[in-house]
């Protein structure tokens, strides 16, 4: 099976490294980028098999992120990751085509089986984490 490639979209460097090392150690390729236009910029590049996005960043708010990202390649999904108040964002990430909404802080067991269900459900047939070959 060939490693999946996760984009992380988030400008708080800390929350970066962390999840870049969480990702890499059950198996994933990793790339990020801070702001929208480099999310836009990476994913052309890269062709992320998964983006995490976090919906307050530098210049445009991660709505319009995900638009432009879906229609750069609508097939990608999205998981959104974001310290803002559930109540208010969750419905609206989702109907702009988010798979999944996360809190900040997020718990790792919960995020790694986040980003295998949305796998599953996008590239179909049982997804197994990479590391589990």
């Amino acid at each position: 099976m060939t490693r999946r490639k996760i984009l992380i979209v988030e400008d708080d460097v800390d929350i970066v490294r962390g999840l870049d090392i969480r990702l890499k150690a059950s198996g994933y390729d990793v790339v990020s980028a801070a702001d929208g236009a480099s999310a836009i910029r990476v994913a052309q590049k890269e062709n992320p098999d998964l983006v995490i996005l976090d919906l307050g960043l530098p210049g445009e708010d991660g709505y319009s992120v995900i638009e432009r990202l879906n229609s750069l390649s609508p097939q990608t999904p999205t998981i959104i990751l974001t310290g803002r108040d559930a109540s208010a964002d969750k419905l609206r990430s989702l109907k702009a085509g988010a798979k999944a909404f996360l809190q900040k802080p997020m718990d790792n067991e919960e995020l790694l089986a986040t980003i295998q269900k949305v796998l599953e459900e996008s590239y179909g047939a049982k997804e197994k984490p990479p590391s589990a070959k």
